[in-house]
């Protein structure tokens, strides 16, 4: 069984969209595992990391989320474990969750270095597993030459404790100026590039179930339309006739967040089919326009916090792919199969 363990430079690098267009583009019968998780969820009295959730959703695997993680907690971990013991535990989910597999995934935490005071960063992983090794990268074109430099020498050395194959490169706006300008620099340092993957909006598309989970917002009504996709975010804090001004405001599958008490406003948005309508301030709109957001089967997300802190909330929120997601998952096997070496990572 090839068994891979993937790391990040950064936060966000799309470690886990790699995996997911890794698997679905290969079609190869394969386990996941993040021995430290990272995005705790707590669900009918059981802890589970997300990735690990959406992974084992995905594709159906056989093996329950919670099974794909040893921890969550630092200190907890510190306290029950060694390092032979956590080494132990690691080879013992990895044979469960890779048992009559071809593959087995394995996604690090945020990046290189977490978990490294409790035993599970993604180095210490691959070294107990003897999996090669994957690291990701994404940002600005000086970000990504910044990170890749400061881990040269590290790089180097890493290739004498574990079997390190090279390096993704993600999110990147124009592919053919980056090879020109940066692969030279890269191949320098002694870093074989496994692919460089465009940078896709779709990818950052969220739905409006998807923003009523993350804000806990009560969903008022159009229950039935939670699925519709938001492209644009529109913070409806000016007049009506004003905001039929602006060219995203025509447009569909757009968000609008605006305070509860604004009706005018809310009845634009419905009018002009936009996907939701965020409603602020815990302020519910009159029966009459719930009744026509119904008819229209427009999500009305209510939230207790005023606008402008919502619309902040709103854009910090992280894009996590969703269990929902067949279109992105699609995508993501697309550009695996275009942009990656795929036999010189999985072979």
């Amino acid at each position: 069984m090839k068994k891979i363990v993937f790391a990040s430079t950064n936060q966000y690098a799309g470690k886990t969209s790699i995996i997911a267009g890794i698997a679905k583009s290969t079609g190869e019968k394969f386990g996941y595992l993040k021995p430290l998780g990272d995005k705790l969820i707590y669900k009918k009295k059981r802890l589970w990391d997300y990735d690990s959730a959406l992974i084992a959703s995905l594709f159906n695997l056989e093996e329950l989320p919670e099974d794909m993680s040893i921890g969550f907690d630092h200190s907890k971990l510190r306290y029950m474990y060694d390092r032979n013991m956590i080494k132990e535990k690691v080879i013992e989910f990895a044979k469960h969750s890779g048992k009559e597999k071809n593959l087995l995934l394995v996604e690090g935490g945020g990046d290189i270095t977490y978990g490294k005071s409790v035993y599970l960063d993604a180095i210490s992983i691959a070294k107990y597993l003897e999996a090669s090794f994957v690291l990701v990268t994404s940002g600005s074109d000086n970000v990504i030459l910044d990170n890749l430099a400061h881990f040269e020498g590290y790089i180097k050395a890493l290739k004498e404790e574990v079997d390190f194959t090279g390096v993704i490169i993600n999110k990147i706006q124009d592919v053919d100026d980056f090879k020109q300008s940066h692969f030279d620099i890269i191949s320098k340092m002694g870093i074989r590039v496994l692919g460089i993957v465009p940078y896709r909006q779709e990818l950052t598309y969220i739905t409006a179930g998807y923003v009523a989970e993350k804000l806990f917002a009560k969903v008022v009504a159009g229950e039935g339309g939670l699925g519709k996709i938001i492209k644009t975010v529109l913070v409806g804090a000016m007049s009506v006739p004003n905001a039929m001004k602006h060219p995203a405001f025509k447009e569909e599958k757009k968000m609008i967040i605006t305070s509860g008490d604004r009706s005018d406003m809310i009845l634009a948005a419905i009018e002009t089919n936009s996907s939701c309508v965020v409603i602020t301030n815990d302020i519910l709109p009159p029966a009459n326009i719930i009744s026509k957001a119904s008819q229209h089967n427009i999500p009305l997300l209510a939230v207790p916090w005023e606008t402008f802190y919502t619309a902040k909330q709103i854009d910090d929120m992280e894009k996590l792919l969703t269990k929902e997601d067949n279109e992105k998952l699609e995508i993501l096997s697309d550009l695996s199969k275009k942009y990656l070496d795929l036999s010189a990572i999985i072979k």
